[in-house]
């Protein structure tokens, strides 16, 4: 069949060659930025490029610095643990396998969160995730490398999994971070410092992102940038970005998932999150799954096989570990909705406001804002 998939826009940055660039401007050379001394990379986990133009009064600084054009493209699904993996080792989420927010380990019933599953479920951050860390990589040559974060963060399987390598620092709120990133810039020549700022998500998944809770953290974000900004040294440069952007899908818009519905038959496992499914069948009910969704959900969402979502590229060039990890149906939600599993007894996550995951625009399209040398 026909795939009437989001097409890319042309010359689109995408967030995989970030960090690259950065390090090719570290070394006085590269494409998208001007040489520099030391490096920044402002990380603000769910700030979508839309999602900051639509708030722009909440963050004047920000708007004023950044244009139109200063986005990348994130990654598909447009999840954390997909797009910063990717964006700290270059390489898409077929390579690194992180393929999603739950992922089935192939030849079990397990679909283990990609954050946390490395505690829970036992992941073992130096083989699940197949790809080098960049970090690791530019320690080892010799290159001072940082992580400024909450403490709660330091020592995580996920932090391993991708920052191993670099030393972690810790930080309270996103306005001790900028302080600590500049210094950490500015003492240690040819150094790569991440700065990761994780409250607007919560906000967001809590609130939605049209909330005022939501505006008042954008405000403390942007004034961090402010202050990242005019703590630089000559030569330092800076640049904010994020993992994807976000949705708000209010409950009306839930499509719960429930015995009888001809939607849940014949599948094994349900991994992904509510706004990008891996759907892991029986055994030889590949096809029935997939027609079921395709003849149900086709009208508001993206349904893929397998093979097909292989084919698109969705999640870069897949390697062959990586491609049992894949549900054998993808369903990507193309209008305001996410799909949950009412089956659970956990009733909790559908108290979810800000959503993210899909193709849409609203999900993967983020700030790529220049501070310092770099602006």
């Amino acid at each position: 069949m026909t795939l009437s998939l989001p097409a890319e826009p042309p010359r689109a940055r995408s967030l995989t060659r970030v960090v690259p660039e950065v390090l090719a401007a570290l070394r006085g050379g590269g494409e998208w930025f001007a040489p520099a001394t030391s490096a920044i990379l402002l990380v603000v986990d769910g700030l979508g490029a839309r999602n900051l133009a639509a708030r722009a009064g909440h963050a004047r600084f920000l708007a004023e610095v950044g244009g139109r054009k200063d986005v990348a493209r994130s990654v598909f699904p447009s999840t954390t643990a997909a797009a910063l993996t990717s964006l700290m080792t270059g390489v898409d989420p077929g390579r690194h396998g992180l393929v999603g927010y739950r992922v089935r380990i192939p030849g079990t019933d397990l679909a283990p969160n990609q954050l946390k599953g490395w505690e829970t479920d036992g992941l073992d951050p130096y083989t699940w995730q197949r790809a080098q860390p960049l970090f690791e990589r530019e320690a080892a040559a010799g290159r001072p490398c940082f992580v400024v974060s909450r403490a709660k963060f330091a020592g995580s399987g996920f932090t391993t999994a991708i920052l191993r390598g670099a030393e972690f620092v810790a930080a309270k709120n996103p306005a001790e971070g900028a302080g600590i990133a500049a210094d950490l810039a500015a003492r240690h020549p040819g150094a790569l410092v991440y700065l990761y700022v994780p409250e607007l998500d919560g906000l967001a998944h809590q609130k939605g992102w049209e909330s005022d809770e939501w505006a008042f953290g954008l405000e403390a974000v942007d004034a961090a940038a402010r202050a990242l900004a005019g703590g630089l040294r000559p030569g330092v440069g800076a640049l904010l970005t994020a993992d994807h952007g976000m949705i708000d899908v209010p409950r009306h818009r839930h499509v719960l998932l429930t015995e009888g519905d001809g939607l849940v038959d014949d599948v094994r496992v349900i991994g992904g999150e509510p706004r990008m499914l891996h759907l892991y069948a029986e055994a030889g009910r590949e096809a029935s799954v997939l027609q079921a969704w395709r003849e149900s959900e086709a009208g508001r969402s993206w349904i893929l096989s397998r093979d097909e979502a292989i084919e698109a590229g969705v999640f870069g060039a897949v390697d062959p570990e990586v491609r049992e990890r894949i549900g054998d149906v993808v369903v990507a939600a193309r209008s305001g909705i996410a799909y949950y599993d009412d089956r659970l007894d956990d009733k909790g996550p559908q108290n979810m406001v800000g959503q993210h995951g899909s193709l849409t625009d609203e999900e993967r399209t983020v700030p790529l804002i220049r501070l310092g040398a770099f602006a």
